[in-house]
């Protein structure tokens, strides 16, 4: 109880790279940048796909899932990362360091199985085109959703508390920019092994599985587009499926990079970089990636701004 009560009165030093104070000027815009195309990305992939009825499908109703998500995800690190940056002092709460942790971990683990989701959907699209609306059917869709936030939302639960049940003995520098599971268990002054063994399978259960599935899926699809007559059709279909099929390389190539590497004090500035890639990078690119290769999007959007110009006329 002692040792909750010390917890619950820290604030912890969020170390980044404050060692390297020529960083922080460059990382401050690339942040700032990053944050502010993310909001603008996300936030314009759901207006449009909301309120252009053409844009009612399955395939869209997920990517507002994910842009939604996007959204949260960096708005849980990113402006207590500028705040830090800016300040002499770069600190957090405890309560704020524990929302951090449970927010990042649900969302990330949501994404991980709502990318798998979103692959199935193409495969489903591609593959058994004729059956398409009957299996992926609005009640499906709404309960596959549901089933990805409520996974990653249990995981962070259990991960957390298992996280932060670990006696810290008065360490709170944790050398990273913000509190994830692999920097916070560096804090602990007990032997981490169960942890970090848990820590291990999870990401398995969570990264390598749904990986494995979506390019089982993705070699299914393949071998249907290639047997499409038409150029047209096949670059349509390649187009959809690149789009998705870069945010999964993305996202899924540097999370495993993280999580499933063997701890190494060499690379620990490397996985710091890893960490921002796929916590402020990815959620920034997705938008760039869905709609910059789909003209679908694009049409809506120029629709969008069609309707907003001719009402205030």
């Amino acid at each position: 109880m002692s040792v909750a009560n010390e917890s619950i009165s820290r604030e912890f030093i969020l170390l980044g790279f404050s060692d390297r104070p020529w960083l922080e000027l460059p990382l401050f815009v690339v942040f700032l940048v990053s944050y502010i195309l993310t909001i603008f990305g996300n936030m314009m992939i759901i207006l449009v796909s909301r309120l252009d009825s053409k844009l009612h499908t399955p395939m869209y109703f997920f990517l507002t899932n994910l842009s939604l998500l996007d959204l949260c995800y960096t708005t849980s690190t990113v402006p207590q990362m500028l705040i830090n940056i800016c300040s002499t002092r770069k600190v957090i709460s405890y309560g704020g360091c524990v929302a951090q942790l449970f927010i990042f971990l649900a969302l990330g683990s949501t994404e991980c199985f709502l990318l798998g989701v979103m692959s199935f959907d193409r495969f489903v699209a591609i593959c058994r085109p004729l059956h398409y609306s009957v299996i992926m059917h609005q009640r499906r869709c709404l309960q596959l959703a549901a089933a990805c936030w409520i996974s990653g939302f249990s995981n962070s639960v259990l991960q957390s508390t298992w996280t932060l049940q670990m006696p810290l003995c008065g360490h709170k520098e944790v050398d990273h920019f913000f509190c994830e599971v692999p920097a916070l268990l560096k804090l602990s002054c007990v032997d981490t092994t169960a942890n970090e063994a848990e820590l291990f399978f999870i990401s398995v259960l969570f990264l390598l599985i749904p990986v494995t599935l979506i390019l089982i899926s993705y070699a299914f699809i393949v071998q249907a587009v290639l047997r499409i007559r038409s150029a047209e059709g096949r670059r349509k279909a390649f187009g959809t499926c690149g789009s998705h099929l870069i945010v999964v390389v993305l996202f899924y190539g540097t999370a495993i990079y993280m999580y499933l590497q063997p701890p190494s004090p060499t690379s620990k500035d490397r996985g710091k970089m890893v960490s921002l890639f796929y916590g402020i990078i990815t959620p920034m690119l997705n938008p760039l990636i869905y709609t910059l290769r789909n003209k679908e999007v694009k049409g809506a959007f120029k629709r969008l701004m069609t309707r907003i110009i001719l009402s205030r006329k």
